[in-house]
């Protein structure tokens, strides 16, 4: 396993994070996928074994049943020291006008419950899981910025936004003197690539860490464009995100593969780790090739045909993935 400092900061990340979305009680929240506790116990082992440290969850993912498996799996498999464990805030996690959002009282009473789930005194990487349009940004920095004080997250991380309302969080803590986010966790694929246009550009500029979703396009790019599977029959969330202009691009995967005698998912994986500032994709994981391939990809280098050949379908998309 490779690792890289996440951005700017001295903290180093395995290449590959592995994404805890699937891992939850299958009745509660909007994953019907799930895998429960002794389903999924095996994939932290594996990725342990294969030298993940760096593993991403969210408090709303199974109503927070995916922190609880996250953090009693990998606490009962290894030492904290050597983890990086990353997790998110925004969603909703309880009725009224404050049980979602990024206001002030939002995130300190949801950082306090994501610690007691995850079963630890710190969270390493404390992202906010979307924008939220009805807080002042200014609220929702101070906040986290004082959770960086009180030592109960280590670094603050951000996802999908438009680079404009990105570059202002940068502005108002550099201003204030409050701390910066370190990573942006963006929609990112062979099939939406409209992040290049300045989300990325902007990261590299300004050192900051990129941990793609979804980099197999919620298994698009893993398969022929017309199987379907027992997630993508249920995933309401994926069907909004790719159209039938996407079945070129996953062509051109799968004739590379053929040709290289590979998994889609190698071939794809490997396209996303040679772009430019991308830190660590964060792959899900619910069978054990899933894990096998995203490490294998680590060794996959495509050439620069091959790299061409797999861009030159891809036609501009809108936008999707910010909300």
């Amino acid at each position: 396993m490779d690792y890289v400092r996440l951005g700017n900061t001295g903290l180093q990340v395995s290449r590959l994070c592995l994404g805890c979305m699937s891992y939850g009680v299958p009745d509660r929240g909007a994953h019907p996928w799930s895998l429960d506790e002794a389903d999924a116990r095996p994939f932290f082992k594996q990725a342990l074994d294969a030298g993940i440290n760096f593993f991403d969850t969210a408090n709303v993912y199974s109503d927070g049943t995916s922190e609880e498996i996250t953090g009693r799996a990998l606490l009962s498999m290894t030492s904290r020291d050597d983890l990086v464990i990353a997790t998110k805030v925004h969603g909703r996690m309880r009725p009224g006008p404050n049980g979602a959002g990024l206001s002030r009282k939002a995130i300190l009473t949801e950082v306090d419950a994501s610690l007691r789930r995850l079963g630890t005194d710190y969270i390493d990487l404390y992202q906010i899981h979307r924008a939220d349009p009805k807080t002042p940004w200014e609220e929702t920095l101070e906040a986290l910025h004082d959770c960086v004080r009180a030592g109960t997250v280590r670094y603050l991380g951000a996802s999908s936004m438009p680079a404009w309302q990105f570059t202002k969080t940068l502005y108002l803590a550099d201003r204030h003197g409050w701390a910066r986010f370190v990573s942006m966790q963006n929609h990112y694929n062979l099939l939406y690539r409209e992040e290049e246009r300045e989300m990325l550009p902007l990261c590299r500029e300004e050192g900051i860490g990129v941990i793609p979703w979804s980099p197999l396009a919620r298994g698009r790019l893993a398969r022929p464009w017309d199987e379907a599977t027992e997630r993508s029959r249920s995933d309401e969330f994926g069907r909004t995100l790719y159209d039938e202009s996407a079945r070129l691009v996953v062509d051109a995967v799968g004739a590379i593969a053929e040709r290289r005698s590979l998994p889609r998912a190698q071939v794809a994986l490997a396209w996303l780790l040679a772009q430019p500032g991308v830190t660590a994709p964060i792959v899900g994981a619910t069978k054990p090739h899933h894990l096998d391939d995203a490490v294998a990809a680590l060794g996959v280098h495509l050439d620069d045909d091959e790299l061409d050949s797999l861009a030159a379908p891809y036609r501009p998309q809108p936008i999707r993935g910010f909300v």
